[in-house]
Order: C-alpha cells, then sequence, then structure tokens
C-alpha cells in the first residue's frame, strides 16, 4: 500500500492522498466481491470525513472514486463509470434563443404572455389576460407607429400570435377603451400548480371538446 501511494499522485485533492492510496489499493484487490464491499466502505469513510458529503449525490462521490482509480476500478456499483473522455471538456455554450420573433416591435416577452394566456381555460381570466396584453401591446405600438394605430391592429396581431386561438370583441374594447392604459386590469400569469388545482376543484371551464361554451 506504501508503494502505491508513493507510485501515484493524488488525482482529486480535495479528497487527499490518504483516500487517494484507499483507491489504489482497492484497485489492486484482486477478488471482485472483496473489492466492492472495500469500495463502498471507502464511500462510507468519505461522508464520514466530510459531512457536507452527505447531502451530496451519491452519484458524484462514485464518479469521484472512479476517476481517482484512473478508471481502473472494477466493482458492482450502484452507477456506471463515467466516460473518461468526457473529462477535461469545455461545457457547450449556452445559446441565445433562435426562435425568430414575428414582431419585434413587441418583443418576445409578449409572444412568452400570450402562449401563458392561451392555457387559461376560465373565460373570464382568458379575457383579462387578453386585455392586459392588449394593453402592453398598445404602448409599443403607439411608441413605435404613432401615426397609424387602430385597436383592431392589436386583436389581430394577438391572433396571429396566438395561431387564432385568443379573440377578443373589437366593439367592445373600443366602447370600454379595454386598451387604454389607464383602464386597470389585473392579471397574473398562473403557475402549472395553481392550473391543476383548479383542475381537480372543477373551477375552471374547459375551453376545447364538445362541451365548449362561447359567448355572443
Amino acid at each position: 500500500m506504501e508503494q502505491l501511494k508513493s507510485e501515484n499522485k493524488t488525482i482529486l485533492k480535495e479528497y487527499g492522498k490518504n483516500i487517494q492510496g484507499l483507491v489504489d489499493y482497492v484497485c489492486s484487490i484482486e477478488d471482485r466481491e472483496k473489492r466492492t464491499a472495500s469500495a463502498y466502505t471507502i464511500i462510507d469513510i468519505i461522508k464520514q470525513l466530510n459531512p457536507a458529503m452527505k447531502q451530496e449525490n451519491d452519484q458524484k462521490i462514485w464518479d469521484d472514486i472512479y476517476i481517482m482509480s484512473d478508471f481502473k476500478l472494477d466493482v458492482d456499483s450502484p452507477f456506471p463509470m463515467p466516460e473518461k473522455e468526457l473529462l477535461g471538456k469545455k461545457p457547450l455554450p449556452i445559446g441565445y434563443p433562435r426562435g425568430e420573433v414575428r414582431f419585434k416591435h413587441y418583443g418576445r416577452n409578449i409572444e412568452k404572455l400570450i402562449e401563458k394566456a392561451i392555457e387559461i381555460e376560465d373565460d373570464e381570466e382568458q379575457e383579462t389576460a387578453i386585455i392586459y396584453i392588449g394593453q402592453l401591446m398598445r404602448s409599443f405600438h403607439s411608441t413605435w407607429n404613432r401615426d397609424n394605430f387602430d385597436d383592431g391592429i392589436i386583436i389581430d396581431d394577438i391572433k396571429t400570435l396566438s395561431g387564432g386561438k385568443l379573440h377578443i370583441d373589437l366593439e367592445k374594447v373600443k366602447e370600454n377603451a379595454l386598451f387604454e392604459s389607464n383602464t386597470r386590469r389585473d392579471f397574473k400569469v398562473p403557475t402549472h400548480e395553481e392550473h391543476s388545482g383548479k383542475n381537480k376543484r372543477g373551477g375552471g371551464r374547459r375551453r376545447n371538446g364538445h362541451n365548449k361554451k362561447r359567448r355572443n
């Protein structure tokens, strides 16, 4: 064992020379069953010496053991040996969203809000969402083009961006000035849990299928 310690470097310095020496020793055990049992003992020792490791994913510790063995440890572990080729590889760069924004003057956030509004099953809540989105779109549109503006343009754009799934009556919007920024409507994007809870309680009205109710 002393000879193994002197011949091998400490591959993962955070574990220290003693753990590295134990890994080297376990690799030299000929009996597979004993080798496996000894590897499990090393895992337990690591967790005892480093209390923070108890919170670690067990797979990470096993991966580190394999790395310290230079991928020579042959045991029956609960996790497969990691691929040696992955070591030292730079992580893939996180790219920017490549999807084209259909209306650049609105931006991608409006598209995301519309996607959320489509998921709302309650008619009144969905209309509140459409009005809120319409107010935002009107403010963006008026900044971009002050001379040529109409609420009908906003409604057409909402219909286009939602694939025809969102609609609000133009006359109703104009009569009540619903897209005016001073028309206060509170809109909260519902979470997945809130949707699920509503569906379980039967509080939402389905907007698709043969029971769909339309407004005149």
